[in-house]
């Protein structure tokens, strides 16, 4: 019998990626959206769809990747809604009507206590803005169903980018600023802070870990990232010296710009004990977002 999963949030760039690894695989999946009509038109934090979708379905496997990624306090209850709510109707319709699904909630490297060393899924958390509060919240919802005998794994995200991030993430918006300029528009890119260490890996190696993780009977909690963190001045290297262009002359920092870390970087143990490692390296990534918008 085909298995079958539902993923909420699969219009997001970790959905779609998902999605194409569950169809290689044989999976059968129901996508939920807000607004994508090629899918089931529905919102996580609504119960009674939550509640039939998984009652009629009787799902294998359960995603759910549904968020809004700000961490802007003007977007507290939306977060609360689709994170928090969200997790706890998809818990609460499987102790109902599926218990034998496999339940995969979305975590944060932003949840944690930051000390610019690698964060572990073992370390203490801290609700730093509405989006950490929210999904701190859904994983200690994740915990109590656990212990009511749910299979409910959560996965610690760090960042990750693909060609379907939009503009307002700044990985992305350097890559159409540098693809414009090389273009022949006159324009200054404007940035905060480009010491900042993150990690840049490919979403579709993300999606790999999930499916590896999920699949696994023994870990339920893991960080899944690359452990690797590069500057936002390494990324803007490899994008404007891909169009041999010097970024310096393209770039204007804001004065008095505060970040919100120094350092977001995982150690990634764990997941790379399950038998995953990223493929994809920060130079690969570039060249698949940069090619992307180029339509090469």
């Amino acid at each position: 019998m085909q298995p079958k999963a539902i993923i909420f949030g699969i219009n997001g760039q970790d959905g779609f990626y998902l999605n194409t690894l569950l169809n290689k695989a044989g999976v059968e999946v129901i996508g939920v959206s807000r607004r994508n009509p090629a899918y089931t038109i529905g919102d996580v934090a609504g119960y009674a769809l939550v509640e039939k979708l998984i009652k009629d379905n009787q799902p294998d496997y359960v995603f759910h990747l549904a968020a809004n990624s700000t961490t802007r306090h003007d977007t507290v209850f939306e977060n609360y809604q689709t994170i928090s709510t969200g997790t706890l109707n998809i818990l609460e319709a499987v102790y109902k009507y599926s218990k034998q699904s496999k339940v995969f909630i979305a975590g944060s490297g932003l949840q944690f206590v930051n000390n610019n060393a690698p964060i572990a899924e073992t370390d203490t958390f801290e609700a730093r803005d509405s989006y950490s509060m929210a999904r701190i919240q859904s994983v200690y919802t994740s915990r109590y169903y656990r212990s009511l005998g749910i299979n409910v794994y959560v996965g610690y995200f760090f960042n990750h980018d693909s060609p379907l991030r939009s503009e307002r993430h700044v990985n992305q918006k350097i890559v159409m600023a540098a693809r414009r300029i090389a273009n022949g528009e006159i324009e200054k890119l404007e940035l905060g802070d480009i010491t900042v260490k993150k990690e840049f890996t490919y979403a579709g190696d993300v999606a790999e870990a999930i499916w590896k993780f999920i699949n696994n009977n023994a870990v339920f909690e893991t960080v899944i990232g690359s452990g690797k963190a590069y500057t936002i001045a390494n990324w803007l290297e490899l994008c404007f010296s891909y169009y041999n262009l010097d970024w310096q002359s393209y770039v204007s920092l804001i004065p008095g710009f505060a970040s919100e870390y120094k350092t977001l970087v995982s150690n990634p143990a764990t997941i790379h004990s399950l038998g995953w490692q990223p493929v994809v390296s920060i130079n690969d990534l570039a060249l698949i977002m940069l090619k992307a918008n180029n339509d090469l």
